[in-house]
């Protein structure tokens, strides 16, 4: 099985790392593919390049045989849309090979919110991790019903269903709170503060060299 993980990563730390590395573990993923989204359509346009966020992304999973960067929505034009990235990847690997899309308990949240966000389930499995603060006993009040009920019919307890079908399932597991946020790190290099053991020393020397994030 394959683990997506996409993201802005502006910049890429541990928390996302560290998702990554223990849902490979969780979900006995042979690969974790990150993909740097080129232009996010829901978010506000990245501080940093989207040639820096693959440079700092490649950096920072160098070394990791877990880990794969794959740069399709970079080099794609216009907004980066999960479907499509998706539909490109299942087009590659064909319709037997088991894929999982990685997401934090937020993301999901808002998954509602996505392009074509129902067709993502004919495309991959979709695995959240609980953040810190994201317990699933409280996202009752934060869940749309749409969301509610394909959580309902889609949710299982294990591993082992998503890795016996190519897509349409969807896993809850616990991670290890890390909670760091790229906002937060921008803010604080912003203010002359370092963010030294939240972010790979490779990524805070590229940060350095390129004077990301510094008024």
């Amino acid at each position: 099985m394959i683990g997506i993980f996409g993201g802005t990563f502006d910049p890429i730390h541990f928390g996302h790392l560290r998702l990554a590395q223990e849902a490979a573990s969780a979900l006995a993923l042979q690969q974790v593919r990150f993909i740097p989204a080129g232009e996010p359509w829901l978010r506000d346009t990245p501080r940093a390049s989207a040639q820096q966020r693959l440079e700092m992304v490649r950096l920072a999973c160098a070394g990791n045989p877990l880990f794969a960067v794959d740069d399709r929505e970079i080099r794609r034009r216009g907004p980066s849309y999960s479907v499509d990235t998706l539909s490109e990847l299942r087009a590659e690997l064909g319709p037997a090979q088991p894929l999982c899309l990685l997401l934090g308990a937020d993301a999901f949240l808002g998954l509602s919110t996505w392009h074509r966000w129902q067709d993502l389930f004919g495309l991959a499995h979709i695995a959240v991790a609980h953040r810190p603060g994201f317990a699933q006993s409280s996202w009752a009040d934060s869940m749309p019903p749409a969301l509610q009920q394909a959580l309902a019919a889609r949710q299982t307890a294990g591993p082992g269903a998503l890795a016996s079908a190519p897509a349409g399932q969807i896993l809850i597991y616990p991670i290890t709170p890390l909670d760091i946020s790229a906002s937060h790190i921008r803010t604080g290099l912003q203010q002359g503060k370092s963010p030294r053991y939240l972010v790979p020393d490779v990524v805070l020397n590229y940060i350095s060299q390129n004077q990301l994030y510094s008024e």
